[in-house]
């Protein structure tokens, strides 16, 4: 099992810019997929972004598309999700999650590992 801790969160202004980070630590997770999911009050926890930590390929929900960037530093052991231009609906708990099969997959279901997640709040 791998552990992941997210921190960056907080409040910003619309059209202001945050960068969450996930800590992982415990298993080899060199070939996991990572991905970032959101949810917000009374919402169903959606995916936005993803990222296989041994090739870098990225993916991306419409729903943020050309706002996020995903990136990972292997030193680090860290997956970065860089928000920008950033809206009141896109307020949420933003949670990091590991898929342990690499599936490069949208689907909450094939992620196994997660963190405890970070609020992000922006205000109007």
């Amino acid at each position: 099992q791998v552990q992941l801790v997210e921190s960056g969160g907080g409040l910003v202004q619309a059209g202001g810019s945050l960068r969450l980070s996930c800590a992982a630590s415990g298993r080899t997770f060199s070939t996991y997929t990572m991905g970032w999911f959101r949810q917000a009050p009374g919402k169903e926890r959606e995916f936005v972004a993803g990222i296989s930590w041994r090739s870098g390929r990225t993916y991306y929900a419409d729903s943020m598309k050309g706002r996020l960037t995903i990136s990972r530093d292997n030193a680090k052991s860290t997956v970065y999700l860089e928000m920008n231009s950033l809206k009141p609906e896109d307020t949420a708990v933003y949670f990091c999650a590991a898929d342990r099969f690499n599936r490069l997959s949208g689907l909450r279901t094939d992620f196994t590992s997660w963190g405890q997640g970070t609020q992000v709040t922006v205000s109007s």
